[in-house]
C-alpha cells in the first residue's frame, strides 16, 4: 500500500505550531501540533473532548463560519486537524486559530454541547485541562506567523 503523506512527516522534528499538511481541492488541513511526538505526554482524553467542543463552537460562530469544514483531534494525541475551505489565507487561519486558544484558555461557562442528547460522550470533560492545555499552546503560538506554517524537512 502507497504510504499516506502524513505519515513522510519527520514527526521527530515537530514542535507546537500551526502546520499546513495538506491541500485537495479546495480542503485545506492544518495540523494544529500542541504536543512535542513522541517526546512529551501526550493530550488525555478529556481536555481533547472538551477543546474539540470549545474550539469548533468558537469558529463556527465567527465571521469565518462558512469556510470551515472539520476540527477534530489526532489520533497520536498530540494535535488537531483543522480543515477549512482554500477562500482563507493562511493569515487569516493563524489569527483565528491564536483567537480560538484565548477564548479556551480563558473559558468560563457551560461547555456548549454537553448533554446526553447532544454528545456521543457527554460525561467525558475537563474544563480545567482544556484550559490548561490552551493556555500552553497559546503561549507557543503566540508569535507564529504564516510563514512558519510549513514542515522543516
Amino acid at each position: 500500500m502507497k504510504t499516506i503523506e502524513s505519515f513522510l512527516v519527520d514527526h521527530t522534528v515537530l514542535t507546537a505550531g500551526i502546520y499546513l499538511s495538506r491541500v485537495d481541492g479546495d480542503a485545506v488541513t492544518y495540523d494544529l501540533r500542541l504536543k512535542r511526538p513522541n517526546a512529551e505526554k501526550v493530550l488525555d482524553n478529556a481536555p481533547i473532548h472538551t477543546i474539540e467542543h470549545l474550539f469548533a463552537t468558537y469558529v463556527r460562530n465567527s465571521k469565518y463560519s462558512e469556510s470551515i469544514i472539520y476540527f477534530g483531534p489526532m489520533g497520536c494525541r498530540t494535535g488537531f486537524y483543522f480543515i477549512v475551505r482554500d477562500n482563507m489565507s493562511h493569515e487569516t487561519v493563524v489569527s483565528l486559530v491564536k483567537e480560538a486558544f484565548d477564548f479556551i484558555a480563558a473559558y468560563d461557562g457551560e461547555i456548549p454541547g454537553v448533554s446526553a442528547k447532544e454528545c456521543g460522550n457527554y460525561l467525558d470533560h475537563d474544563l480545567d485541562g482544556a484550559k490548561r492545555e490552551a493556555a500552553i499552546y497559546a503561549d507557543a503560538i503566540k508569535d507564529l506567523t504564516a510563514a512558519d506554517i510549513y514542515y522543516k524537512a
